[in-house]
């Protein structure tokens, strides 16, 4: 009996013993990495204030970086090159008040902050990134699948800002989810077409990047969930729960074009889930059918005209080229100038 009770308390003992280990590890990453964002602010502070001496030059402020990239590389090495003093002046520039440098970034993360030119998605992403504790990869891959550009599609400007202050809690699906969807995380290779099973099993695969792409309160409940009606009997292909909607949402896969029939289907799996799963307290259930293309028209002549829970988005398995960035930027942008001209 003794010998057991001390293995249990061994037991015990060592698994505190880790998570102490693991939290001082993860602590001192963190401090280091601040470490490192101080210092790179410090040598923008001090670059900037060395430009000002010579401002009367236009071309002063490159032979100061120029000059001192040249000695602290030969001597540091090739984190102090030309370029990375060029991100430390601009670092400075943006930042310059330090209590506003945030200890939850990184250097990474703030490099592609300082090179997001409207202050208002910079903005955007620094607090999302902050807020979701999201790592450097993810901010970047944020940042280059269009997340602020895809919300804004949808969205106010204004409300999607309110949202990453913490200013108010997301009310509707659409501030939520995004259309398009991008989905260039599931690693499948170029085809003309895929098996729906097989984008499933890739979201399965990948489901914390698919979580993360789905949006703020999301987690995975269930994969081909089995409804019985009456004698027949139904698979919906993907189930979540949302704690900030406090609701159910239903996931349909579609490799081709959106039909009306697709939409009924889906419509009936979220009146299941009302009538069965839903308790009083929760929100009623959200569908969203995700298709390769779709026709918004038919969309909104399938469903009702007060339809607020079905959704249908596009997905994308690749992330937007150059030319799809520019063009999609242009769109948020004659958008919001209507939004606003509108007001």
């Amino acid at each position: 009996m003794k010998d057991e009770i001390y293995q249990i308390n061994s037991g015990h003992l060592i698994d505190d013993a880790r998570e102490i280990i693991e939290a001082a590890r993860a602590n001192a990453v963190r401090s280091v990495d601040f470490c490192r964002v101080q210092m790179y602010w410090n040598l923008g502070r001090r670059i900037f204030e060395e430009e000002q001496h010579g401002k009367e030059r236009a071309d002063y402020g490159a032979y100061i970086v120029k000059t001192l990239a040249d000695k602290l590389e030969a001597e540091y090495g090739s984190g102090f090159s030309r370029r990375q003093l060029e991100f430390c002046r601009q670092f400075y520039r943006l930042y310059p008040i330090a209590n506003a440098v945030r200890s939850q970034l990184n250097w990474t993360q703030y490099r592609l902050l300082i090179q997001i030119d409207d202050p208002d998605k910079r903005e955007y992403y620094e607090l999302e990134s902050v807020n979701n504790a999201w790592t450097a990869r993810e901010t970047e891959r944020q940042i280059n699948s269009q997340l602020y550009e895809r919300l804004l599609l949808s969205n106010d400007k204004e409300a999607v800002l309110a949202v990453a202050r913490k200013e108010r809690i997301p009310e509707t699906p659409q501030e939520i989810i995004k259309d398009p969807m991008v989905l260039e995380f599931l690693g499948l290779e170029r085809q003309s077409a895929y098996y729906e099973k097989d984008v499933e099993n890739a979201i399965i695969t990948h489901i914390a990047d698919f979580l993360l792409e789905m949006g703020k309160g999301f987690s995975f409940v269930a994969r081909q969930k089995r409804i019985l009606i009456e004698d027949d009997e139904f698979f919906i292909d993907l189930v979540f729960y949302n704690r900030l909607l406090r609701c159910f949402v239903v996931v349909e896969l579609k490799t081709g074009k959106l039909t009306h029939q697709d939409l009924g289907q889906l419509q009936m799996y979220v009146n299941y889930y009302d009538r069965t799963e839903k308790l009083p307290d929760e929100t009623p259930t959200i569908g969203i059918l995700l298709c390769t293309s779709k026709n918004d028209t038919a969309v909104k002549m399938t469903l009702p005209e007060n339809n607020k829970t079905i959704l249908a988005s596009e997905y994308k398995l690749y992330l937007p080229t150059t030319e799809q960035l520019v063009k999609e930027i242009d769109e948020v942008k004659h958008l919001t100038m209507r939004k606003t001209s509108e007001k």
